[in-house]
């Protein structure tokens, strides 16, 4: 926590490593705005093909199969096309397409509307660096490269066209030749499930599964943790693994497990991430179970029976993501046991409370830690200054706010938005502010874990935060006991929510937590410090001493 007064004998070597840590951070915001310019993505894939070659066949499945895949495909389904020019909606779709794939069949030529998309779609690769993925579907390459065959004769035919024009024609000349010199695949004496199959992992090394989220999160200190989390999900072994992801309110529980739920969800047949799923058990287990498995199985309509579930998924390889789990009801209703999932499937569950977890004999818990101070640095710099470097009158406050918010993700991202832009006078006064009441938004995530306590362990928190957060365990288990607490189950289940933690013998509360917990007695009574149960304010304490 700040002292009153702003000044600091270690403030040089925090300055230092601030502006050290912003120059790579600022570069990396300034190159990650450079591409979202240019690359203002809508859709992953987009299809061309000539439809009375393909739609009702090959089109439709490799369709199905990107959909499945979780893969935002883009596919004019329009069966009849008229005139030469491609419609707005198409040319948006093509140019808010992070990848196109190319059809190529043998009546691809004579649609004048597939070849205006084929240049295009090439365009966009030239000036968007959009991936280009040409499939010769029963045709030979050479045909498409010097318009022989049957695209010979397409391009003979639209030649006698008076109505089109001899640049638009060479221009769908070299683009033919163009795209034919692209690496592409064949699919001559290959099923098409196997051509599918090449084209899905063809198109996924680049997209890096960008439709499972729209997010742009900026992303601190979470490629190691990727790693961690890999290593612990055993990802090549043939059992099913369920993992923990565990920690307090705001360490970025929820981004670790979305980071790792893209990185490896294209390995699974069936996947979903459940966002909040705490608050979504309040509508119901029927409910709950709908929105996993319909997503998981690809069913809408989906019978959610136990017996049926079990039936459908014993065989299936599936990823499951369960974020913020907050009662063992909810992994009874959609975890079960492990038999209900077939070889390879892997379930990871975020919670703050880690004996959920205990009680549900998962395999691993991952404990989240907070971020070190230089990576705090980069991830408060990026939400307070953008990619405007600061100016030196408020750098010089920086390490106040890390010292704050002692490598809290969520802290260190609200604080900086809310201090972004701002002149140093009004850094100076949030940074005063701050002593006293603690942001509301910072304080309604952590308080969650306080309200589900009951009230022996309220108190024992409340008097940790206010008189021990940090000493020796026994001593203050002790003290606790002599007040007519119960302190043995009381602390582990602190320790089990993430509201406190040991290192050797000692316990330490974080100092966000001790001040949500002087917030809580405050709002008890605001504007009457004498009817408050504790007391911490110099003022406080010696304007009731004065009074009685």
């Amino acid at each position: 926590m700040p002292d009153d007064s702003f000044s600091s004998s270690s403030f040089a070597a925090s300055t230092s490593n601030s502006v050290d840590e912003y120059s790579r951070s600022s570069m990396a915001a300034k190159t990650s705005a450079a591409s979202s310019s240019s690359s203002d993505w809508r859709y992953a894939v987009f299809l061309s093909f000539r439809g009375e070659d393909t739609r009702n066949n090959f089109i439709s499945h490799l369709y199905k199969a990107l959909d499945q895949k979780g893969i935002d495909t883009f596919m004019d389904d329009k069966k009849l096309r008229t005139g030469e020019e491609i419609s707005p909606t198409v040319v948006t779709a093509i140019r808010r397409s992070r990848c196109s794939i190319i059809v190529l069949s043998e009546n691809y030529a004579s649609s004048k509307w597939c070849l205006e998309e084929l240049v295009e779609i090439l365009q966009c690769r030239r000036t968007k660096n959009q991936k280009v993925v040409p499939i010769f579907y029963n045709v030979d390459p050479s045909h498409v490269r010097n318009q022989t065959g049957r695209f010979g004769e397409a391009m003979a035919k639209h030649e006698k066209n008076l109505k089109i024009g001899r640049e638009k024609l060479r221009k769908w000349r070299e683009a033919l030749t163009q795209v034919a010199h692209l690496s592409g695949l064949l699919s001559l004496n290959k099923p098409k499930a196997q051509l599918i199959d090449e084209i899905f992992m063809d198109i996924s090394k680049d997209l890096h599964h960008i439709s499972s989220s729209k997010d742009t999160q900026f992303l601190v200190g979470v490629d190691s943790c990727i790693r961690e989390l890999e290593s612990l999900l055993c990802l090549k072994s043939p059992d099913v693994r369920i993992i923990g992801i565990w920690g307090m309110g705001g360490i970025g529980k929820t981004t670790l497990a979305r980071a790792i739920y893209e990185q490896i969800s294209d390995k699974f047949e069936g996947c979903c991430f459940l966002a909040d799923a705490g608050d979504l058990a309040r509508k119901g287990e029927d409910y709950l179970k709908k929105q996993l498995f319909s997503k998981v199985l690809k069913d809408k309509n989906i019978d959610v029976t136990t017996t049926s579930l079990k039936a459908r998924l014993h065989s299936k390889k599936v990823l499951i993501v369960l974020d913020n789990v907050n009662h063992r009801s909810i992994l009874r209703a959609l975890v079960g046991d492990s038999s209900w999932f077939g070889p390879q499937s892997r379930i990871i569950i975020t919670t703050r409370d880690k004996q959920f977890l205990t009680i549900h004999g998962v395999n691993v818990v991952y404990e989240v830690k907070k971020l070190q101070d230089g990576k705090a640095i980069e991830l408060f710099n990026h939400y307070a200054f953008k990619i405007d470097p600061p100016s030196k009158d408020v750098m010089e406050l920086i390490h106040h706010v890390i010292a704050y918010a002692q490598g809290l993700p969520l802290a260190l991202e609200v604080l900086g938005s809310s201090l972004c832009k701002k002149s140093k006078d009004e850094w100076m006064c949030a940074l005063n502010k701050l002593k006293k009441i603690l942001d509301m938004e910072i304080q309604k995530v952590l308080e969650i874990s306080f309200d589900e306590l009951d009230d022996d362990h309220k108190n024992i928190f409340l008097d940790i935060a206010f008189v021990f957060w940090e000493g020796n365990k026994d001593i203050i288990t002790e003290v606790l006991k002599s007040c007519g607490f119960f302190p043995t189950s009381g602390i582990r289940t602190l320790i089990d929510k993430s509201l406190i933690s040991f290192i050797d013998d000692q316990l330490y509360m974080h100092d966000l937590l001790r001040e949500m917990g002087k917030e809580i007695i405050h709002q008890t009574s605001p504007k009457e410090p004498g009817k408050r149960s504790r007391l911490w304010m110099q003022e406080d304490i010696s304007h009731i001493l004065e009074k009685h």
